[in-house]
């Protein structure tokens, strides 16, 4: 449901609030004595005053998408107050609060169930399944041995209790969820530990995650399975490239030598918040077997080292020192397009299944002179399945540069088709009196629109753009009755703007 109203956890004062498209949506930070900030996300809407105010900045700043600071007496709240309205706004997949604490000073997010929220829960976790790996070679360049578990009355088991491993080191990743008492969902576990012959190894913990660390979820999670459509895993090992980690070192980093012999012994223990607690018990053999190692494409590199890529005479890149979380051979192929809009060669550097933490700089040459005119209009393409984006790049030396979160295919692409704008359930001249709303899109060929700007009467007029697609007017004070005059005006991010008039009668 939507719309319930959202209540202060305790007293303090409105501090920041955000709307965003995508993200949060609309929120609010709330600051508390105690040097904790509360923060709700996905409203609908703030209570009146703020949302009276945040509408009035955004006018004068002439964005619906706006970040917004204030001052300590400007907004204070008691606790119980209703400062929201539920919603469903920004990233959100259904309606639901968001709800956070955080440390002020840091703006580290803390696990809210550490702060004895009444809830009941005296449910265990639920462990599905275990996943080992061959760690003389890169959690890249392998899948790894998935193993069933059951449970019996003692805990859980592995199917078969003695899992035979060809490698002398391993590690462990498992998929377990938590649920509470009173709700069937399946929520994140709290705490993962491994033992090797009952000596802890490694431990993660969800307590304390900075929200400027929470990319590394990635070096956390097995991402190439789960990018593979697989389960999700969670690594009981640190990967080298993880900095800033929710792992805490016992006697080592989770990678196990294993010798020749007899079986060690190992034991997961996953805990929820209460401390209800599964437990997973095991044994793994080490047996040497003929191992024939397959060459991988590509020159490999590594985590925590500046790496230069083996690209072609008109592409290069570059991956930061924290740009991967272990070493992966990162491929690179050149093929020559026939679509007439890509004035370059399409490169394709390394797999959307190896994750970056920090962005892929990459160079490319056009395979034609361009003009300074069509450099202007060019961006470079980004493609990988079905998943597409443009950036704009910068220009040095006959050279376009451009930054990048992920691997995939990129192509230089001269853009000079302006973006559409479709009304809908308008149209031009038409009497809006009885309607609540204006609502448009936009469209463009590279599926990417830059910039919307409304104006009614030649003064700008907010339109609202929840999760990047229709863009809605709520008619209001800002639209009297009479004839008015609306210019709408489109621009795509290699700079080809579309602008429309329409008539019409309030």
């Amino acid at each position: 449901m939507e719309n319930l109203p959202v209540h202060a956890a305790a007293d303090g004062y409105v501090a920041r609030i955000k709307v965003e498209p995508f993200g949060y949506g609309k929120a609010v930070y709330i600051n508390h004595p105690n040097g904790l900030t509360t923060v709700y996300a996905h409203l609908n809407s703030f209570f009146s005053e703020l949302e009276e105010y945040v509408k009035e900045q955004q006018y004068l700043r002439e964005s619906w998408n706006v970040y917004l600071t204030f001052p300590e007496g400007k907004f204070p709240v008691k606790q119980g107050q209703v400062i929201a309205k539920s919603g469903n706004t920004g990233g959100s997949m259904g309606p639901h609060l968001h709800f956070e604490i955080r440390n002020t000073a840091t703006d580290t997010n803390l696990n809210p169930i550490l702060f004895g929220f009444p809830i009941a829960d005296n449910i265990p976790p639920v462990i599905q399944r275990i996943a080992v790996y061959n760690r003389n070679k890169s959690t890249y360049e392998q899948s790894p041995q998935m193993i069933a578990v059951k449970q019996t009355p003692d805990g859980y088991v592995t199917v078969p209790p003695v899992i035979t491993v060809s490698s002398d080191r391993v590690s462990f990743a498992v998929s377990a969820f938590d649920q509470q008492s009173a709700a069937p969902n399946h929520n994140g576990i709290f705490e993962g530990i491994l033992y090797d012959n009952n000596k802890e190894v490694i431990r993660f913990a969800m307590d304390t995650i900075s929200y400027n660390n929470t990319r590394y979820i990635n070096a956390h999670i097995d991402y190439k399975t789960r990018a593979g459509n697989g389960p999700y895993l969670q690594h009981l090992s640190e990967l080298p490239g993880y900095i800033n980690s929710i792992y805490r070192q016992k006697t080592g980093n989770g990678v196990i030598r294993l010798t020749e012999g007899s079986p060690h012994h190992f034991r997961i223990e996953i805990k929820d918040g209460y401390n209800n607690t599964a437990t997973l018990q095991f044994k793994v053999q080490y047996k040497p077997g003929a191992y024939t190692p397959v060459p991988a494409a590509g020159k490999t590199s590594y985590p925590l080292m500046v790496n230069v890529g083996e690209g072609s005479e008109d592409c290069e890149f570059y991956i930061g020192e924290k740009g991967l979380y272990d070493s992966a051979r990162i491929g690179y192929r050149r093929t020559v397009s026939s679509i007439p809009e890509v004035v370059s060669a399409t490169h394709t550097i390394g797999s959307d299944r190896i994750p970056l933490q920090e962005g892929l700089i990459l160079r490319i040459k056009p395979d034609t002179a361009l003009t300074p005119e069509d450099m202007s209009r060019t961006v470079i393409q980004r493609f990988s399945g079905t998943k597409k984006e443009v950036v704009k790049p910068q220009w040095q030396n006959g050279w376009a540069t451009a930054s990048f979160g992920s691997f995939g295919s990129f192509q230089l692409v001269l853009d000079k088709t302006p973006p559409r704008i479709i009304p809908v359930g308008f149209t031009n001249g038409q009497n809006m009196s009885k309607a609540a709303s204006l609502v448009f899109t936009a469209t463009d060929n590279l599926g990417t629109v830059k910039n919307f700007r409304a104006e009614l009467d030649g003064k700008w007029l907010m339109f609202t753009n929840d999760k990047g697609k229709k863009h809605i007017y709520r008619f209001d004070d800002h639209c009297p009755p009479g004839k008015h005059s609306l210019k709408i005006s489109v621009a795509d991010e290699a700079g080809n703007i579309t602008e429309q008039t329409y008539t019409f009668t309030r």
